[in-house]
């Protein structure tokens, strides 16, 4: 009965639509323990599989739930040392990550579920969590705001002047408030049109009208987050790091002539630069560990026979995206010096470390007040 009913549902589907691998896995479905094959000769893996794809999901949740601490401690820092005010964008980036980890976490969690969907309720559910739609809304909205960062970075150091007038407070908030419109109704765009429920079963970025407008979209994505985001990266970074070095040189030569408000200046300095090392490391974070999410699903959607299975593939690459997600905390903590010393003073046995050392000097203090007021009494 369910081989008759699966047979059914392919022969419909083979009718209808051409059917691709899915946006970033062959397995991003919720289905009970069988493959369904494509138009495209490949499979989409059922999520309940108690094998190495059950494993994979159950990492994936234990990696958002590390995610989600982390990115939120880095927000706490933030707000903790106001530098939410003071960057915007970045802290735009940090809450894109936060939202991503929660969602792993919803999304991997019903997957695990194995919920048979029906209805409309069923439907919704699919189109909203379970096809990865809000998920990839967030990851691909942090690409975007990445972007923005180093636009924005770009204009304040090499361009002051401009930046300045451009740079407002109500800029930045509509670029904050379009990187999540943008990004939101870009993903969802795709997923309602290539994503349906067949018997129960969710499949996301699956069905497609030609292998054209497959291949077509495959390039479109691939260009609009890498080819041109690394761009973007470059440029823009490249313009900055040779305006810092400049900057630098004068700076010194200021300081060797003996003024004294050379001090200032080369602590503003500092600050520019630790933020733009600590935004230089997170973009190269977003290259290594998305290129081979990235060229996976364009290589997919020309309709490349890959060597091995999708699964397999899907598996590793999107690990790789996951793990930049959850890691870009790290790198706020080591580079980003206002959110480091907020969590540096978290840790008790520093609280302990610090406290002693204070009240031994603030002893000494008071020891050496009393014997100056001893000895100026005894005069």
């Amino acid at each position: 009965m369910l081989e008759t009913i699966l047979r059914a549902a392919y022969d419909k589907m083979t009718e209808e639509t051409f059917a691709t691998t899915p946006h970033l896995s062959v397995a991003m479905t919720t289905a009970r323990d069988y493959d369904t094959p494509t138009g495209s000769g490949n499979t989409l893996t059922s999520s309940s599989s108690r094998g190495p794809d059950f494993m994979f999901r159950c990492a994936i949740v234990i990696i958002g739930i590390i995610g989600a601490a982390a990115n939120g401690l880095v927000l706490y820092a933030m707000v903790a040392s106001k530098h939410h005010k003071k960057q915007l964008l970045i802290f735009n980036q940090n809450v894109f990550d936060l939202c991503s980890c929660l969602l792993l976490v919803i999304t991997y969690t019903l997957k695990l579920c194995d919920i048979y969907l029906i209805g409309t309720l069923g439907y919704w559910l699919c189109m909203i969590l379970l096809s990865e739609n809000l998920l990839w809304c967030t990851v691909n909205g942090s690409v975007i705001n990445l972007l923005s960062i180093a636009i924005e970075r770009y204009l304040k150091v090499v361009h002051p002047a401009l930046g300045k007038k451009l740079l407002r407070k109500w800029v930045l908030r509509a670029v904050i408030a379009l990187t999540w419109l943008g990004s939101a109704t870009y993903n969802s765009a795709v997923v309602f049109t290539t994503s349906r429920v067949i018997d129960g079963v969710c499949y996301g970025y699956a069905f497609w009208e030609s292998q054209m407008s497959a291949a077509i979209y495959g390039v479109w994505h691939f260009v609009s987050f890498f080819v041109i985001v690394l761009f973007g990266f470059i440029f823009c970074y490249g313009r900055i790091l040779v305006v810092i070095r400049r900057q630098a040189r004068v700076v010194a030569a200021y300081s060797n002539r003996g003024h004294g408000s050379s001090n200032a200046e080369a602590h503003s300095h500092r600050v520019q630069a630790n933020v733009v090392k600590t935004m230089i490391l997170v973009c190269a974070l977003y290259v290594v560990t998305c290129l081979p999410e990235l060229l996976f699903y364009f290589l997919v959607n020309l309709g490349v026979d890959l060597p091995f299975s999708g699964s397999a593939y899907y598996i590793v690459v999107t690990c790789f995206v996951f793990v930049y997600v959850c890691a870009n905390p790290l790198i706020y903590v080591i580079k980003f010096d206002p959110v480091k010393r907020i969590l540096v003073n978290l840790i008790p046995c520093q609280k302990a470390f610090v406290q002693p050392s204070e009240s031994i000097e603030m002893n000494s203090a008071r020891t050496a007040s009393n014997r100056t007021c001893q000895t100026q009494t005894g005069k």
